[in-house]
């Protein structure tokens, strides 16, 4: 069986970014279903050139178009990266051969539409995935406020749901959504974001990024992940001016994104000698760099719609046995409060994030009680290997 996925995003473990698809596709191609994944040379974190050659990993065949670099250039550059890879995908996946199914995610919604016509074009099934609620997300951060713009994305996010002969959704609380917009719950598999366990198990930390960032002797407070206007780590730098003069306390900042310039700018004009920003980290070094942290945390912005979503970062925070401190209500923190793997802090309340890392601080016992329950919890229910059972599954009903 040959799956042919559209992901503008995509990321290998050579990589920054999210590597559910890789670590999924990597699965389905040991047991005998082939991904072939048509991407952009532009990687999606830091909006620079990073893919050029077709390659083949572990069984994943890659296939990167050349797309422009300007997804960084703002927001009417950013839907023109969208449009060009649309259409360059399109193009890229007709020709391909042998395709037994089409596979469409989103965001961006329009790499779905890309899918969903090389599926039409070539009478092919087409398989949706939702990974995050578009558009709602973008009305309710306030990017997308045009009412044209709102209700033709609504129109072609409904065109999607219809066409599609199956949904897979990351998060539990999408089921609900799609099913409130029409969607029979037949249609719907949950197939949750997790991690790879295995992959997280280093037993002594090697300090090498201390010994990078000269940190050796600090509580080291991490966060992993995008930097952009959703991910909200204007509340992070808030609480690190607050426990600017906790001089054992020091501040991660592991990633890259749009607001990367203008956040090092904040930390700059704050004099916060308490924050070190990374850059974009390959995926394959995240389990080393997160063996090292003494606390990890998770912020979003705070808007209702972000309660329903289930953020990466997280299940790799459990399966690295760190306490997370979670600044994100809803189904996430249900999983971390579930697993008694850390506290929750309001989102964007920066007084009391840092009155946390000042109580995970002052208690190292029981944040070394949480670390351990927490990787315990997820390897029980989260689990990468069992969840690519269940998405190969589906994709074998296809055909």
């Amino acid at each position: 069986m040959k799956v042919l996925l559209l992901h503008q995003a995509f990321a290998s473990l050579a990589d920054s970014g999210g590597t559910r698809h890789y670590e999924l596709a990597r699965y389905c191609a040991a047991h005998g279903c082939e991904f072939h994944i048509i991407t952009s040379s532009v990687n999606y974190l830091t909006g620079r050139h990073s893919q050029a050659d077709q390659q083949c990993k572990d069984g994943v065949f890659i296939l990167p178009v050349k797309v422009p670099a300007v997804l960084h250039k703002g927001f009417g550059w950013r839907i023109v990266a969208f449009l060009y890879f649309m259409l360059a995908s399109t193009v890229q996946g007709i020709r391909q051969p042998g395709i037994d199914v089409v596979f469409g995610t989103t965001p961006p919604i329009f790499q779905s539409l890309a899918a969903w016509l090389i599926a039409a074009i070539r009478q092919k099934p087409f398989v949706l995935e939702v990974r995050d609620l578009w558009p709602e997300f973008a009305i309710g951060m306030g990017v997308l406020k045009n009412p044209v713009l709102i209700r033709l994305s609504r129109w072609l996010e409904l065109f999607l749901y219809r066409r599609a002969r199956h949904i897979i959704v990351n998060s539990p609380a999408y089921q609900d959504y799609l099913q409130e917009k029409g969607v029979n719950a037949e249609r719907i598999c949950l197939v949750a974001n997790g991690v790879d366990p295995d992959m997280f198990h280093i037993t002594v930390a090697a300090k090498q990024w201390r010994e990078k960032y000269r940190l050796t002797d600090k509580f080291l407070v991490v966060y992993t992940g995008a930097l952009g206007p959703a991910n909200d780590i204007g509340t992070i730098l808030k609480a690190a001016e607050r426990l600017s003069g906790h001089k054992s306390v020091h501040f991660l900042l592991v990633g890259d994104g749009k607001d990367r310039v203008s956040l090092e700018s904040d930390v700059k004009n704050r004099s916060l000698k308490n924050v070190t920003f990374t850059g974009a980290v390959p995926k394959g070094d995240i389990p080393a760099l997160l063996s090292e942290a003494d606390l990890c945390v998770a912020t979003l912005m705070d808007i209702p719609m972000f309660r329903t979503t289930f953020p990466n970062k997280v299940f790799d925070y459990m399966a690295a046995g760190k306490t997370t401190v979670l600044c994100i209500d809803g189904v996430i923190r249900q999983v971390l409060e579930r697993a008694k793997g850390g506290i929750y802090s309001p989102p964007g309340d920066a007084e009391a994030l840092a009155e946390n890392i000042v109580y995970c601080f002052q208690h190292p016992a029981e944040l070394q009680q949480m670390g351990t329950a927490a990787r315990r919890y997820v390897a029980a229910h989260f689990d990468r290997a069992k969840q690519a059972k269940k998405f190969m599954n589906i994709f074998t009903s296809m055909v």
